[in-house]
């Protein structure tokens, strides 16, 4: 393991890097977390040396396309347990997608291989404020940096979904929740950011959250260093995952 670091001493961000490993995992427990999630815990002795220090690390999960191949998408690890060797996966069940059909009929004993993940971005949480916004793809990573904020953190959240499970955290975090991307958009251009010393943190669909972007960076002058905006998925592509870092205007 490798840490790089910025020159800012209060705000800099972590960048860790991890030999990357490829794990043989077995299901223990499928459970419930509301109506549109399920849990799933997979365990194995590698697990014992896993590493995630960011709330929104991805890993990559493996599953046979049957045809002597291998299907890939990106997932948070939503928890984990070295000493249990056993590692938390949060799947949103929606829509349809093999990895999703794959978690709605999970169960303990069924195998599944996990790499990754390659590094983390490390925020702080000692921020002035925090934002989070993103859709339900977003809410595994949301959810745990929620639960990662000390009581002190003051965070805001915007969600694009219906209701969110409980989830624990000693900050004071209430989120809300939207209908639609277009009240995403507007939900963002609405809300006052806080003064001081604040980061955004975006994820969800690639033209919604290039459109967040814009706004963050053109509409309220957030500084491009203290936001991070991810696209975990595309409308109409497969497996896509990227982090927009570009401040041109969306498309």
């Amino acid at each position: 393991m490798s840490i790089d670091t910025d020159a800012e001493p209060r705000r800099r961000i972590q960048r860790v890097r991890y030999e990357l490993q490829r794990r043989e995992l077995r299901v223990v427990r499928v459970e419930p977390r509301g109506g549109r999630f399920v849990a799933v815990t997979v365990q194995g002795d590698s697990l014992r040396t896993f590493e995630s220090a960011s709330f929104d690390d991805h890993v990559k999960l493996m599953l046979p396309d049957g045809a002597g191949g291998l299907q890939m998408r990106d997932y948070t690890p939503r928890a984990f347990d070295t000493e249990r060797g056993e590692l938390v996966l949060e799947f949103a069940l929606h829509g349809e997608g093999p990895f999703t059909e794959w978690a709605a009929q999970a169960r303990a004993g069924q195998a599944l291989t996990v790499a990754g993940p390659r590094g983390s971005m490390v925020i702080p949480t000692d921020y002035d404020w925090h934002l989070l916004v993103g859709d339900d793809s977003a809410w595994p990573a949301i959810a745990r940096r929620l639960e990662e904020l000390p009581a002190d953190a003051r965070v805001q959240v915007l969600l694009l979904m219906p209701d969110a499970p409980a989830w624990p955290t000693r900050a004071s975090a209430v989120p809300r929740f939207v209908a639609s991307p277009e009240a995403l958009a507007q939900a963002l251009r609405d809300l006052a950011l806080p003064p001081g010393d604040g980061f955004v943190w975006c994820a969800g669909e690639a033209q919604l959250m290039a459109r967040l972007r814009d706004i963050l960076l053109h509409e309220k002058g957030h500084p491009k260093e203290a936001m991070k905006v991810a696209a975990y998925w595309k409308r109409g592509a497969t497996g896509y995952h990227a982090r927009l870092d570009d401040d041109a205007p969306a498309r």
